[in-house]
């Protein structure tokens, strides 16, 4: 039996394949600066943990996102981006926005923006693609430059492909 939140979640996304695994897609479109829904999931409370799908929340926090929103793939000119809110004595909550309008079917990305020292090679296709899943800012940490061979983690967590 579904949810009231996943008939919701149903009516805005589809989860489908790509050609490195699963990626979210729009199953309407929607307008600049929309908030799609907040991302439920696991908190973590462990420094060291990681997985192909968790989202550093600060400290020693860590998101493990739920489904639709665990196969948002990376893209270096993402159409979505994560908001943090947060109010006293409330927990902070996450909600995916879009930074420009999307078409019924797009794929839904953001950027990973991971730190240097854990950037991977980024085969995400976009016109601007900075070769590395990387911080924009951070791009210049890595020592020494090279062109990257796209390669990455699917949805299972396997590194023989980057998602999109």
């Amino acid at each position: 039996m579904h949810s009231n939140r996943t008939k919701f979640l149903d009516n805005l996304f589809q989860v489908g394949d790509t050609p490195y695994g699963k990626g979210l897609f729009a199953a309407r479109a929607f307008r600049k600066r929309t908030l799609l829904a907040m991302v439920t999931g696991e908190v973590i409370d462990d420094e060291h943990y990681s997985s192909s799908y968790c989202i550093d929340l600060g400290g020693t926090f860590s998101l493990e996102p739920g489904e639709p929103f665990r196969y948002l793939n990376h893209s270096c000119e993402p159409n979505c981006c994560l908001v943090y809110h947060e109010e006293d004595e409330q927990p902070a909550e996450i909600w995916v926005e879009t930074i420009r309008p999307i078409a019924m079917g797009d794929q839904l990305t953001i950027d990973y923006a991971w730190p240097a020292n854990a950037a991977i090679p980024c085969g995400c296709g976009a016109s601007q693609c900075r070769g590395w899943i990387v911080d924009p800012e951070e791009l210049n940490l890595l020592n020494p430059p090279q062109n990257p061979t796209p390669k990455g983690l699917t949805d299972n967590g396997d590194a023989s492909a980057m998602p999109a």
